[in-house]
């Protein structure tokens, strides 16, 4: 088992809101005192949150719809207590199995994201913990980046875009997921992320943000040479209106 913030060590992590994102999902898990949780991992991705859960003794199945994904996630895997899967939540036929569910980045991108979010609170156990993270969808980077970028896209003008930032060192990817299909579909405000998890029936435990502008271009050129930086940029969003953060931290509970 690790040590505290020893987790980080076994994830692909470099930037400081990846980080961070990291340590509050961990820390809402142990708010259930309980070292022999069960946690589900949904949209697991390349397996960094698995895993660094896994290295606290945590059992932890990790699932995602995309395959590369998974076999990534599994040849990092040693954990005895961390299991990879490829498969869909919503097929789950189990009800109240999962002490705590992550779903970190993941509902974005999906068309009907209410479906998951119902689902979760059926496998979940009472009293159970939900880890949600999500784009502010009203917040800078949606604004600045995402929706410009979906808008070219659109008109065939993503594509040189996304060309000439390879040329300044951008490699367009992310180290959570291999799946090549990552498009927002959902843009969330506070309000309606809010009403999505509470129409579920959760009732809300923690509200964090994510970071402020450093992964925005231009400015991005910077940031992602400045680890400094990133944690500053970082440090504002905590103390900024949670509407013009850059992303949301959020932890809920299902009643017992």
């Amino acid at each position: 088992m690790s040590s505290e913030k020893e987790y980080s060590n076994y994830t692909t992590y470099q930037d400081a809101e990846d980080f961070k994102r990291l340590d509050f999902i961990v820390n809402s898990i142990k708010d259930l005192k309980k070292k022999d949780a069960y946690i589900l991992d949904i949209g697991c991705g390349n397996g960094n949150i698995s895993l660094a859960l896994g290295a606290l003794g945590y059992k932890v199945l990790g699932i995602d719809i995309d395959p590369v994904s998974i076999k990534n996630a599994t040849e990092l895997n040693t954990f005895d207590n961390v299991r990879f899967d490829v498969s869909d939540a919503n097929s789950f036929s189990i009800n109240d199995n999962f002490d705590a569910v992550v779903c970190s980045e993941v509902l974005e991108h999906l068309d009907h994201p209410w479906e998951l979010v119902k689902s979760i609170y059926r496998i979940l156990k009472p009293g159970g913990i939900l880890v949600a993270t999500v784009p502010n969808g009203q917040g800078p980077r949606e604004v600045l980046v995402t929706r410009p970028m979906l808008w070219l896209h659109s008109k065939n003008l993503g594509r040189p875009v996304e060309a000439f930032k390879r040329l300044l060192g951008y490699k367009n990817t992310t180290l959570q997921s291999s799946n090549e299909d990552l498009t927002h579909t959902q843009f969330f405000s506070v309000n309606s992320f809010r009403k999505l998890i509470e129409n579920a029936g959760f009732v809300q435990r923690r509200w964090g943000s994510s970071n402020f502008i450093s992964r925005i271009f231009p400015y991005s050129i910077l940031t992602r040479k400045s680890y400094i930086l990133q944690k500053l940029d970082c440090h504002v969003a905590d103390y900024i209106p949670k509407q013009l953060a850059s992303g949301f931290f959020t932890s809920w509970k299902k009643p017992a």
